[in-house]
């Protein structure tokens, strides 16, 4: 059975993609190891943010790496207290 996996690209960052505030991100497709193939997941400005938070919500309560962006770090707010 094939081991397919779709990850980033390496060297390459998620950028903006045209004037309306757009995401592009940059992906790798790979069948048993090897690259089949790349493309770019483009979001809308809010389908980016969506993503964002559903990242922060499945990262959290896990340790923080020093690399980690800003956002990592429990600011968010549920029921009205931090978390």
């Amino acid at each position: 059975m094939s081991d397919w996996r779709i990850g980033p690209r390496p060297g390459h960052r998620p950028r903006r993609d045209g004037d309306d505030g757009g995401v592009a991100v940059p992906l790798t497709v790979t069948r048993d190891g090897q690259v089949v193939g790349a493309a770019d997941l483009v979001l809308t400005a809010a389908e980016a943010e969506q993503l964002h938070a559903a990242l922060c919500y499945a990262l959290d309560g896990r340790p923080v790496p020093d690399f980690a962006p800003d956002c990592r770090y429990p600011v968010q707010r549920r029921n009205g207290a931090f978390r």
